[in-house]
């Protein structure tokens, strides 16, 4: 799997994390314990850092950045949907980016929030802890997210890091 330092910075995974050998990890990122990184995800903590929280799912395709001005913190019990792009932002515990979505330099997802499939949440925006956010740009509905979704969806992807960890295998 394409694991990279990048000078002096490099990244710290956890051994129980799941990192898909076609992710991409490069730099001042660190990964927690049963977290796990799908394919086609990059990770590249080349301006900042990039920290991802313990049981969290980063989703195939899904991009995760930093800019020199800030950091990119997800927080535990998260799940980042395929296809999302991140960058510069804080993502609260508990929360759900959905696939496709797109969360800006400054923005903040609270605990327990959602940003739908295919939302922008542009810079600098606050995501209320349990709220929804969505559309383009995203628009915010204070205590819509669905909290047994989420919880499903981070279960699933916790048993999938424990499964692929012992199951895996190439055949070619």
């Amino acid at each position: 799997m394409p694991i990279y330092a990048l000078g002096d910075a490099e990244p710290r995974i956890d051994p129980t994390a799941f990192i898909h050998p076609d992710a991409v990890i490069i730099g001042n990122v660190t990964i927690g314990p049963e977290a796990s990184v799908w394919p086609q995800a990059v990770l590249r903590g080349d301006a900042n850092a990039i920290v991802v929280g313990a049981r969290t799912s980063i989703q195939d395709g899904a991009v995760i950045h930093c800019t020199s001005a800030r950091a990119t913190r997800i927080g535990s019990d998260c799940v980042v949907g395929h296809l999302a792009h991140m960058e510069g932002c804080d993502i609260g515990d508990g929360a759900l980016v959905g696939s496709g979505s797109v969360v800006l330099p400054g923005a903040s997802v609270g605990a327990g929030a959602l940003v739908a499939a295919g939302a922008v949440v542009a810079n600098e925006v606050v995501v209320p802890a349990g709220a929804l956010a969505r559309g383009v740009p995203a628009r915010i509905v204070e205590g819509a997210a669905h909290q047994d979704v989420i919880a499903a969806s981070v279960s699933m992807y916790v048993h999938n890091n424990h499964l692929y960890r012992g199951a895996l295998r190439r055949l070619d």
